[in-house]
């Protein structure tokens, strides 16, 4: 049987454990906090979900060898520092962070292959790690360039609540799981400004030109956007208020002040794909509008104001 490693006790790293843990795979979660997690075997992360006792939990990955799976639901910002210190390489490392390397404007692969190499692939799609923990049905993507690879990882992942796509643009699959995050942000910030749900809607739509225009620019493929880990991700971020994204907007358009986690990956992600959208000459308002609010330059009612005012269009 192929040992999963997961590296990160967040909500979905502990999520994914569970799952697969149910499933008879064996699967071993790394935490910072392993002792605490061994004690208690609950977290903050997941309220209400008790840890089994046969789950194995370790704080490093010293066990890990060249025939394993390495689960990286760690922050994207902090993928990099993480796997330079990984002192043995899997067979295949997945990321499950959504978002772009905001010093190199790299995507989760592309960080893998720079700093361990070998095989490497992205898990990804609409998914909050509540339904994940408590075995509701959930149709996530998994990416990667590798075929043979990408059939193993389908098979070894499975489970009787999760179903795996499989896709060979990881390039698609990441951008579209990135750039939704800035989208969610953007909504969030229109609900909680009270402009109601026909112009989240408009948001959705016209935010989803935006990442369309920009990762079919960096290679993606524009079927892949139109599937799980595009359209779908994008939908389930936008409207409800599970989303860190969303609520992290909703609560700078309601002034009730915000406390910023690295889990709230579209703040970084924004800034990155702003950089990008003007290196490729691209436009991109809305995704300008959510740094101009993060950095407090604008407001949230001058900047959807502007969204409004800008010339009449083709859709």
């Amino acid at each position: 049987m192929t040992r999963i490693f997961i590296s990160g006790a967040g909500a979905f790293g502990t999520a994914l454990a569970l799952v697969f843990h149910k499933a008879g795979k064996d699967v071993t979660l790394i935490s910072r906090n392993s002792t605490e997690l061994v004690k208690n075997r609950t977290t903050d992360y997941l309220p209400g979900v008790s840890l089994p006792k046969s789950l194995k939990i370790s704080n490093s990955t010293t066990s890990l060898s060249g025939g394993d799976v390495l689960i990286l639901a760690i922050p994207m910002q902090n993928l990099t520092k993480y796997l330079e210190n990984l002192h043995q390489k899997p067979k295949v490392a997945i990321a499950c962070c959504k978002g772009i390397d905001l010093n190199t404007k790299a995507g989760p692969t592309e960080v893998i292959r720079n700093t361990i190499g070998g095989s490497s692939a992205i898990l990804t799609g609409p998914s909050f790690a509540s339904d994940i923990a408590m075995g509701l049905p959930t149709g996530l993507t998994i990416a990667t360039e590798n075929k043979q690879i990408g059939t193993e990882l389908q098979k070894t992942l499975s489970t009787d609540s999760i179903r795996l796509y499989l896709s060979s643009d990881p390039i698609g699959a990441e951008l579209g799981g990135a750039l939704k995050n800035v989208i969610a942000i953007a909504c969030g910030l229109c609900i909680g400004a009270g402009f109601g749900d026909s112009a989240r809607s408009a948001l959705l739509t016209r935010g989803f030109a935006e990442i369309v225009k920009l990762a079919t620019t960096l290679g993606a493929k524009q079927e892949t956007l139109y599937g799980l880990s595009g359209i779908g991700d994008l939908v389930l971020t936008c409207t409800s208020p599970q989303s860190r994204n969303f609520s992290y907007g909703f609560s700078i358009g309601a002034n009730l002040g915000t406390k910023v986690s690295s889990t709230v990956e579209g703040i970084a992600t924004a800034r990155a794909v702003l950089k990008l959208s003007i290196k490729h000459n691209i436009d991109m308002p809305i995704t300008k509008g959510v740094v101009d609010i993060i950095d407090g330059s604008k407001s949230v009612s001058v900047v959807l104001s502007n969204l409004l005012e800008r010339p009449l269009t083709k859709e």
